[in-house]
């Protein structure tokens, strides 16, 4: 029970250094608002699971140890990376206005399997996709993936979010030389648009996953 007793503090310790309360890392580990206030007031759970003690020591950069895991006989594990997701949706239809961008949640991301994307984890960031002009390939309500290493100066062929005006959009672009892009949607009720001079936008990072929800 000291050992737990010690695992608690740190983690009232780290969330005070990082500004975070308990509601804001229990929905970071996909928990019920209330639950690390338990844990750190009550005692329950008794110690956090795994997963949960991975996310949240690599959220607030500590060791697993610190928040009580037990040792590991020598072997290495790879916590998962927290991506945030921005309190702003990219419109896959007429355009949406670009709001404020403070992450409104953090999900976790297998590392090797972000090396194997061939992404950098401090340049990720999630989006809702709002609208369906990119429908089949996008739906209104997805969640992308955007590497924001991965803008002008990589340009290619595929799909991005792009801040035009005040609107934030996710589209398909296609080059078509001379510094200018086609705009394009994957759904056919809506209109393409060919040769926007690429300075007329900016790119905010190719997508390189998309998560729905199923009914």
């Amino acid at each position: 029970m000291e050992n737990m007793d010690i695992a608690r503090r740190n983690l009232a310790v780290a969330m005070d250094r990082h500004g975070v309360d308990c509601a804001q890392l229990s929905r970071l580990i996909g928990r019920n608002p209330a639950y690390i206030q338990q844990y750190l007031q009550r005692g329950s759970p008794r110690q956090l699971a795994e997963r949960d003690r991975a996310l949240i020591a690599e959220f607030l950069g500590v060791t697993e140890g610190a928040l009580g895991a037990p040792a590991r006989d020598g072997a290495k594990y790879d916590a998962p990376v927290a991506v945030p997701r921005l309190d702003i949706a990219a419109s896959a239809g007429g355009g949406g206005f670009a709001g404020g961008e403070a992450p409104v949640a953090h999900f976790g991301f297998d590392r090797d399997w972000l090396r194997q994307l061939g992404v950098r984890a401090g340049a990720l960031s999630l989006l809702r996709v709002r609208g369906d002009s990119m429908a089949p390939t996008l739906d209104d309500g997805d969640d992308i993936l955007i590497d924001g290493d991965d803008g002008a100066g990589r340009l290619r062929d595929g799909i991005y979010v792009l801040r035009r005006d005040d609107s934030l959009l996710v589209k398909r672009l296609a080059l078509r030389g001379g510094g200018r892009i086609a705009i394009l949607s994957d759904n056919p009720a809506y209109p393409d648009e060919g040769g926007v001079a690429l300075n007329d936008v900016v790119l905010i990072g190719r997508v390189v996953w998309a998560g729905r929800r199923l009914n």
